[in-house]
């Protein structure tokens, strides 16, 4: 990291997958803010499991706010941009009701139903991979 730093100016990004103004605003600010999921609390518990950081240095200032405000609004309007929306009918999206994929159409009631038949009856999804042999 010194030799990219050193020749090429790389700079560290503040958290994991922050290389992309989408994956930022996404992680460090959509999930946590409408959904109260921070990605970062796994990111960091996957370090404090490979001994890159203790536990007690990955709870209190890191799991504060993802980034400053100023971004966040930078971001809010490229993101809104992006998908072809204006600022403020994101921001009617963001205060709107949490949706889930339960909540639109779907064929995962017949496949619950097929996969509860193929149960029942003894198949299993290997028994579809045997008879390739």
């Amino acid at each position: 990291m010194r030799e990219l730093a050193g020749k090429f100016g790389w700079q560290r990004y503040a958290h994991k997958h922050y290389e992309s103004r989408f994956t930022r605003f996404y992680e460090g600010y959509w999930l946590p803010t409408k959904f109260g999921f921070d990605k970062r609390r796994a990111h960091f518990s996957s370090l404090v499991l490979t001994g890159q950081l203790t536990r007690d240095g990955s709870t209190g200032e890191d799991l504060k706010k993802a980034y400053d405000e100023e971004t966040v609004a930078q971001d809010f309007e490229y993101v809104a941009t992006k998908l072809g929306l204006s600022v403020a009918e994101l921001k009617e999206i963001m205060a709107g009701e949490n949706k889930s994929y339960r909540d639109y159409k779907s064929n995962m009631p017949m496949i619950a139903l097929a996969r509860k038949c193929c149960a029942l009856s003894g198949f299993s999804e290997r028994s579809f991979d045997d008879q390739d042999s």
